[in-house]
């Protein structure tokens, strides 16, 4: 029977593989940048697991999730700044200031009777997270938006963070106008020629779209994704059907790859019987 291991061994294995004398010679040469590529990656195939619903790799990709939380912890450890227990210690204590409606005076057995309505516990999260910045002589609301998220997830969070000061539109109908207004001036660049104006516009024109998807509830980074993913899907599913015909993509017409397209699409919604 194989042997269980729990998040002791793994620390464990972290100090082996960054022991000086007897460790892994890539693992020694690892600092917190060098290592950072590979915590993205890790993020991305975990979420990539989780959107197709295969299970059994999101335990894989947790896993390997976690290993970089435990690399980071041991390199932290080294120099002296933070360990894992530490890590562990701030996000417990983070949470329980941030959820007042559930530890009641911050104790983690502590039960708070009356039920909180979710208006107020956004409410009582931005207050507390507006502290926290305080804190932290952050003197603009836009201080810890990362610059590394990904354009769409950090145009999202640009606007959700100036929304809480009342620095948003008032309803979906009000962005759709706005964006109509951006593909106006959009086009009207592109009758200029003027390179440098029409990438300023079709920023507009798409940090607009990111607007619209968190004023309907969707996350635009997830919406790009699965709209990459079934772009991919139709190519293939076009290869395949030009390859049984002895034909190849590169070498038909527009009008014939034009019907390949229209034809993966409807046997994609048929496939999920729409």
């Amino acid at each position: 029977m194989d042997r269980t291991y729990n998040i002791e061994d793994l620390k464990r294995l972290m100090e082996r593989l960054r022991d000086p004398q007897y460790g892994c010679p890539w693992d020694l040469k690892q600092t917190y940048q060098s290592i950072a590529p590979f915590t993205l990656e890790e993020c991305l195939e975990l979420i990539d697991a989780l959107e197709q619903a295969d299970y059994q790799h999101v335990e894989e990709e947790l896993g390997d999730l976690l290993f970089q939380v435990i690399f980071y912890a041991q390199l932290g450890k080294e120099e002296g700044r933070f360990d894992f227990d530490s890590v562990v210690s701030g996000i417990t204590s983070k949470l329980l200031r941030r959820h007042p409606h559930v530890f009641k005076d911050g104790e983690l057995e502590g039960l708070i009777e009356d039920r909180t309505s979710m208006a107020s516990i956004k409410a009582n999260w931005e207050k507390t997270k507006a502290k926290e910045r305080a804190d932290r002589l952050q003197t603009s609301i836009m201080d810890d938006v990362p610059t590394t998220l990904g354009s769409l997830s950090r145009a999202q969070k640009l606007q959700k963070r100036a929304a809480t000061v009342g620095f948003d539109f008032s309803s979906t109908d009000d962005v759709s106008a706005r964006l109509l207004a951006e593909y106006r001036e959009l086009e009207k660049a592109m009758a200029s020629s003027d390179p440098n104006e029409i990438e300023n516009e079709l920023g507009d024109v798409l940090f607009t779209v990111v607007n619209i998807a968190r004023h309907l509830k969707i996350d635009s980074e997830t919406a790009l994704r699965k709209a990459n993913r079934r772009f991919e899907s139709r190519i293939r599913s076009a290869e395949s059907e030009a390859a049984l015909e002895g034909s190849s993509l590169a070498d038909e017409s527009a009008e014939r790859l034009d019907e390949r397209w229209h034809k993966a699409k409807q046997k994609e919604k048929n496939k999920h019987g729409l």
